[in-house]
């Protein structure tokens, strides 16, 4: 079952299957550099639309995220070290 929606800043491990947000902010510094490496040839970067499609079976892991007009697949601590704001 999906949370309720957020209105304010969240991670993106946090946000509801669905919903569509705005990257507000990155911890790189929490990321292993290969792990920061992946993220940004994926596209995330300050700025950038992201909406989860689907979660993983077990532990909810991974975390398909639409990033533009990309799907990706990503572990549930890497998203949350991605800060977003729903789009409403």
């Amino acid at each position: 079952m999906n949370a309720p929606l957020q209105h304010g800043p969240t991670s993106l491990d946090r946000l509801p299957v669905g919903t569509r947000a705005r990257v507000t902010s990155i911890r790189w510094s929490s990321l292993e550099e290969s792990e920061s490496c992946r993220l940004r040839h994926f596209g995330f970067d300050e700025g950038v639309t992201v909406e989860p499609l689907h979660l993983g079976p077990f532990g909810r892991d991974p975390i398909a995220i639409r990033v533009g007009r990309m799907t990706v697949a990503i572990r549930r601590k890497h998203a949350g070290a991605i800060q977003v704001q729903p789009i409403q």
